[in-house]
């Protein structure tokens, strides 16, 4: 009488097991699809080329390179700085129409660019942070910036324009840079956009120190 529940139990147990290792069998067959879209969402990845998808792989970030991070990581803290020398600009009294209205202008183009770029480098697992050992061309030192807070009226609009037209200057070499060596594509989009929009700001600032 055991041997025979003992049996029957066996039976049960044999079944049960051989139903779950089918499903498990289903299950697997669809593992690596699931690993493959997790893989193709991960940050960081090109999404244009098959087979490539571990954020491990040395191609992984194939969607931006070395220029492209430098552009945008150098670009954020100079756009930052345009955008303070501006706002001192509309916090001061007496100032020419023509001059507030410029600075209002890179304030309203320069800020949302900062968004931008940011977002970028967080996409693509990079530092905010530019390293050691790269510069930044028409940065303005602390003195400038000093000169330019304490400036007055017409003092000041030909000292911001003069400073911004270097300012502009060098961000124009940085952005020709990334036109040539980059390798994102709205990196490069930008990059002609501020060569573009600053090449002309730099003219108009000259015609208008000519006024001043």
């Amino acid at each position: 009488m055991m041997n025979k529940k003992f049996l029957a139990l066996s039976t049960t147990a044999v079944a049960a097991a051989l139903a779950l290792a089918g499903c498990s069998t289903g299950t697997g067959s669809t593992a690596p699809s699931s690993s493959a879209a997790a893989g193709s969402s991960m940050p960081g990845t090109d999404h244009g080329s098959s087979g490539m998808m571990s954020s491990n792989s040395p191609t992984a970030s194939a969607d931006h390179n070395a220029a492209d991070t430098m552009f945008t990581q150098g670009m954020i803290p100079h756009h930052e700085q345009a955008v303070e020398m501006s706002a001192m600009m509309l916090q001061k009294k007496d100032i020419p129409a023509a001059v507030t209205d410029l600075a209002t202008r890179i304030e309203a183009a320069q800020a949302p660019e900062i968004e931008t770029m940011t977002g970028w480098l967080k996409g693509w697992n990079e530092s905010a942070t530019m390293g050691a050992g790269h510069s930044m061309d028409g940065m303005m030192g602390d003195d400038d910036l000093k000169k330019l807070e304490a400036a007055q009226g017409t003092e000041a609009a030909k000292l911001f324009l003069t400073q911004m037209i270097a300012h502009h200057e060098g961000a124009v070499m940085m952005a020709k840079t990334e036109t040539a060596q980059g390798q994102n594509a709205d990196a490069i989009k930008l990059s002609k956009a501020i060569v573009t929009a600053q090449e002309a700001e730099i003219q108009e600032m000259k015609d208008l120190l000519t006024t001043l």
